[in-house]
């Protein structure tokens, strides 16, 4: 047990998902490692070795001294290069390579976990030499592992999990974004409401309200007058908040009310991961 209950419960749904991930790719043969993954110009070998990544750094390993080829044309930002670092070195690793640093890692991981007696506010290491707190830091790694399990169990035909701990983490991480969306991205004029209504195995209902500043607000409540109500699957929903699919390609999985134009801003700025 950590000493902070906020951190546990991230823990626990880390470990669930980064489980999950071992059992999946242990069988694995070597071709098996290079079968594309939803995750935008990754296989399942590159997802692995992110995860590996992202673990190595929570741990404070030292980041790997590497030079990316000039031909990875889906790398196109600071944070793009940064995270391409980790999944670049791997590449030519074999099956039994990935499957070993893999356990090796989730082995000192949880160590750490056990023994974990910082604050949920203490500053620690974040992407591209920034800080986060610790809270922060576990929370988006519960986020970010549960997705990449998703991402391998497409890939893999093994569904499963769609509604684990980690779904629910993943649930809070991209309604919080939800407002910016709506309100910023989209342009939903000032004093308007849209509901998204998600059904499923992790089944919500929210409402996003602009204000007259055009700031945005989300909450619980039913509105009595939305100018959109966005209904679709949990599934669909975290596919497309991910960027794992765009809304043309699902939209017979979406059900659009009210303003069509806005709607359509809506779904063209759904994606929140970088």
């Amino acid at each position: 047990m950590t000493v902070h209950p906020s951190l546990q419960t991230y823990a626990d749904a880390w470990t669930h998902s980064v489980e999950a991930i071992a059992e999946l790719v242990t069988p694995l043969v070597e071709g098996e490692w290079n079968r594309a993954t939803p995750c935008p110009a990754w296989s399942v070998r590159d997802v692995v070795s992110h995860v590996i990544g992202m673990e190595t750094e929570m741990l404070g390993d030292p980041r790997p001294i590497h030079t990316l080829p000039r031909d990875l044309y889906h790398v196109k930002s600071d944070f793009a290069r940064y995270m391409e670092m980790q999944v670049d070195v791997r590449r030519h690793h074999t099956s039994p390579e990935m499957v070993a640093e893999l356990e090796y890692t989730m082995i000192r991981r949880a160590r750490q976990l056990r023994n974990e007696s910082r604050s949920p506010e203490t500053m620690v290491r974040a992407p591209l030499g920034a800080e986060q707190t610790l809270e922060l830091a576990m929370r988006m790694r519960a986020f970010d592992t549960w997705v990449h399990e998703q991402d391998l169990r497409t890939a893999l035909n093994a569904p499963g999990n769609i509604d684990s701990a980690g779904a629910l983490v993943t649930r809070d991480v991209l309604l919080e974004a939800l407002p910016k969306v709506v309100a910023k991205d989209a342009g939903a004029p000032a004093n308007s409401a849209v509901v998204i209504d998600v059904h499923g195995p992790v089944e919500f209902l929210r409402t996003v309200r602009v204000n007259a500043e055009g700031h945005g607000s989300i909450d619980g409540s039913p509105s009595l007058g939305p100018l959109v109500t966005l209904a679709t699957d949990w599934e669909t929903y975290y596919r497309l908040a991910c960027g794992r699919v765009r809304a043309g390609a699902v939209a017979d999985r979406i059900k659009i009310e009210g303003d069509q134009e806005l709607a359509s801003a809506i779904l063209r700025e759904f994606a929140v991961t970088p």
